[in-house]
């Protein structure tokens, strides 16, 4: 297993050296050659940020690889799902000990609790842009 997850995508945009790269995710059974009669296959078109840190030279439309570490996946997985699970079922669990037992205020305010959780993510958004980056890796022409 490799510690790097690579895309083939285009360049939409550049700004300096910071590149919009449009990629094709799509799901392991979009290779198979029956994908049309089953609904399980799935591909979906992403624009990736991209950072040019050595200068290499690409053109708006050009072909690129971007590659960034697998470790960050999990990463981003903690943050999206894990993290707020915790925060949900902590909340949950100390309101239901304050109100006595009180269900749908105790499930109301741990919902709640995912608006500050969520609005935290996004002001702190720049310190993530800056974690979870993909490079520029080789330009195919």
């Amino acid at each position: 297993m490799t510690n790097t997850i690579k895309h083939l995508g285009i360049v939409e945009s550049i700004n300096g050296s910071y590149l919009k790269v449009r990629i094709v995710q799509t799901s392991a059974c979009s290779s198979c050659s029956i994908k049309g009669h089953c609904s399980a296959a799935e591909s979906k078109e992403k624009l990736i940020d991209v950072y040019n840190k050595e200068g290499l030279d690409c053109q708006i439309g050009s072909q690129v690889m971007i590659s960034g570490a697998a470790s960050l996946g999990m990463k981003a997985v903690m943050w999206a799902f894990i993290f707020p699970f915790v925060v949900l079922l902590f909340s949950l669990f100390v309101s239901m000990w304050m109100t006595k037992g009180d269900e749908a205020v105790s499930s109301l305010v741990a919902l709640c609790m995912l608006i500050p959780y969520y609005l935290i993510l996004f002001l702190c958004r720049e310190k993530f842009r800056r974690t979870f980056v993909f490079v520029l890796e080789s330009i195919n022409n």
